[in-house]
């Protein structure tokens, strides 16, 4: 037994010690630390317990990331610059690494609520802005629907109009660990529930099976909105990215070229360089 608590100790310090983005190589951006596994915090969201951590200080921004193989630690680009300027709210999306998965079907309102839950929490009164990406962006769309009057501006990237379809989304734990089995090893065990994993991942792709995002809804959003997308993104693409630019009544676009979904990692000064001046 104590061999067996040694060895999960050095597993767990091995892991904390170089935190991993989704597909991460040699050649991907390095950011000045870890993010998502920091000595952060919880705040209660109907009794479940969501991540966060905080840098920086000034007005508040909130920085959300990608779903189910997002994590905080791919959004270390903008958590790095906006800390200098800014108060950073980094939240760990419910059922991702240390934040808990609860029991109820996950839905983007819960997500503007997980939100709203960690702003309390950080004694937070005034309008925010938000950063976030892919469903990151979907759960910032939701919070400016939720609560207009907390939503000072928004970023979005990678999220454009959601309509209908007969396409179902799939997915499936052996699959993603062919892409990448270090990052979903290390994923799970910042988890409080690790054996809930293919769980989370059915609640997940229920949610988004069920989605729809469109102009009934980018037409309720009051806030500032900057939309992001790369021009070859195939989850988002082109076209209705450009339908939720003209949906939202206070939007501008920036296209970034020859990149895909997570545009910000393969040309960050491009990104960085609309969404700075976009925030001042």
């Amino acid at each position: 037994m104590k061999i067996l608590a040694i060895l999960s100790l050095f597993l767990s310090l091995a892991f904390s010690a170089e935190l991993r983005y989704f597909m991460q190589d040699e050649n991907s951006p390095k950011f000045s630390q870890n993010y998502g596994d920091n000595g952060g915090k919880f705040a209660l969201s109907d009794g479940v317990k969501i991540y966060y951590e905080t840098y920086g200080k000034g007005d508040v921004i909130v920085v959300l990331h990608g779903g189910g193989l997002g994590s905080m630690q791919e959004m270390g680009g903008f958590i790095d610059e906006l800390r200098k300027t800014h108060k950073v709210i980094a939240i760990s999306t419910r059922g991702h690494a240390r934040s808990d998965i609860g029991a109820k079907p996950f839905s983007l309102k819960q997500r503007a609520d997980d939100i709203m839950a960690v702003l309390n929490a950080e004694n937070v009164s005034e309008p925010v802005s938000l950063l976030g990406f892919s469903d990151g962006g979907y759960a910032a769309y939701s919070f400016a629907v939720h609560f207009k009057d907390y939503a000072k501006k928004l970023v979005t990237i990678g999220a454009g109009e959601v309509l209908a379809t007969n396409k179902r989304f799939v997915f499936n734990q052996n699959e993603w660990q062919n892409y990448d089995a270090k990052f979903i090893a290390q994923q799970k065990s910042l988890m409080s529930e690790p054996h809930r994993y293919d769980e989370f991942l059915k609640m997940y792709e229920d949610m988004w099976n069920g989605l729809v995002i469109n102009k009934e809804i980018f037409t309720r959003i009051q806030a500032k909105t900057l939309i992001i997308n790369g021009q070859n993104d195939p989850n988002s693409h082109l076209l209705t990215a450009i339908n939720a630019y003209q949906s939202i009544p206070n939007a501008s676009i920036a296209i970034i070229v020859d990149t895909s979904h997570a545009c910000f990692l393969e040309n960050f000064d491009a990104v960085w360089a609309v969404v700075k001046p976009f925030l001042k």
